[in-house]
């Protein structure tokens, strides 16, 4: 890949990466309820997920979709359903140290790999990416470096949204204040669906 279209990929892939969305969300919630150590899993499927999502789109599956338009619809419901199931989660997420008895659960790590499926801002950046700076006579090397480079980024954006929410705890000890903390991360991932479904 030539010096100037590898810059390129590395300054669109921290960008898509590190800007909010609804992963960088749910990672930030998942960080202020649970912890970095039991955020591990979500924070293991969102990076190795999105680059098997990354991989399946560019070994042509992302063609599939962008041609049978019913697919693009099923593939919009299931997601808007699923975002508002995550988004119901995350606004009832109770502190793993709450002292109301009731316990939250954070992401496991094949809800999170699942959840790249859906998540429109991650397929906006794969289908962008992979028509971007894939070259078709060079595709599998391309590729290679593409994966690289978005698995980096990915693996920075989850450490630095999990530690922001980590960071976030102390601030958040009021169980009042990390109710309401919740309830604004959930009301952000449903606004997040909006263009997904537009």
């Amino acid at each position: 890949m030539p010096y100037d279209l590898f810059v390129a990929l590395v300054v669109f892939a921290f960008v898509m990466a590190m800007t909010p969305g609804p992963n960088n969300i749910m990672l930030t919630a998942s960080g202020v309820n649970f912890g970095f150590a039991r955020s591990v899993p979500h924070m293991s499927g969102v990076t190795i997920g999105f680059v098997v999502m990354v991989a399946a789109c560019a070994a042509g599956l992302g063609l599939v979709f962008t041609a049978v338009p019913m697919l693009q619809i099923a593939l919009k419901v299931a997601g808007a359903a699923y975002m508002l199931w995550l988004a119901w989660k995350v606004a009832n997420a109770r502190p793993a140290d709450g002292d109301d008895g009731a316990r939250g659960e954070p992401l496991t790590f094949l809800q999170a790999a699942a959840f790249q499926w859906v998540n429109p801002k991650g397929l906006l950046a794969a289908l962008s990416g992979i028509a971007l700076f894939m070259r078709p006579d060079h595709a599998l090397s391309d590729f290679a470096v593409m994966a690289a480079v978005y698995g980096a980024a990915t693996l920075a954006s989850v450490l630095v949204w999990t530690g922001f929410g980590v960071a976030l705890r102390k601030l958040l000890a009021n169980p009042r204040h990390a109710r309401i903390f919740n309830i604004v991360m959930g009301l952000l991932l449903v606004a997040s669906i909006v263009p997904m479904v537009t």
